[in-house]
């Protein structure tokens, strides 16, 4: 009857909304792992000073206002790093690739406000462009994704 290409057509838009929430998932996951792989990597890069908790407030606004450029360029590198590959992931998997790309990349951003609100001392370069970078470095992930789709066999 009339309700079978209704039924087929919401059944096919259900898939694709399942394909972008997973390919979501995957992209905060791969996200997480490289933001946290990077910032591990600039901190082996850079140590922050001894003797200091960064668990504790105060110190770690010393640890802050003592560290060096580099440091803090990777913490936006981590950030950025984070958003591409995320979205990369996000977009490959995803019905709606620039979509997903796009809502890792805000989630990023929300990291970094949640970050600069609760650690004011970052410089303001840093938390600007780790608010101004997330969206078109994850569309540009999401444009070389797609690119990688259209070379793939049929």
């Amino acid at each position: 009857g009339p309700a079978a290409p209704c039924f087929g057509y919401s059944i096919r838009k259900g898939a694709a909304m399942g394909r972008t929430i997973l390919g979501v998932l995957a992209g905060l996951v791969t996200m997480w792992l490289t933001v946290a792989a990077l910032e591990f990597l600039g901190h082996a890069m850079f140590p922050p000073p001894t003797g200091l908790d960064p668990k504790d407030p105060k110190q770690l606004q010393m640890i802050i206002a003592a560290a060096p450029v580099g440091a803090l360029a990777m913490l936006v590198v981590a950030w950025a790093g984070g958003s591409f590959v995320g979205g990369w992931f996000a977009a490959r998997i995803a019905r709606h690739p620039r979509v997903a790309a796009v809502i890792v990349a805000l989630l990023v951003m929300a990291g970094v406000a949640a970050m600069v609100m609760l650690i004011p001392e970052h410089p303001r370069w840093v938390s600007g462009l780790g608010l101004l970078l997330p969206i078109p470095v994850a569309l540009l992930a999401a444009k070389l994704a797609a690119k990688r789709e259209k070379t793939l066999p049929k």
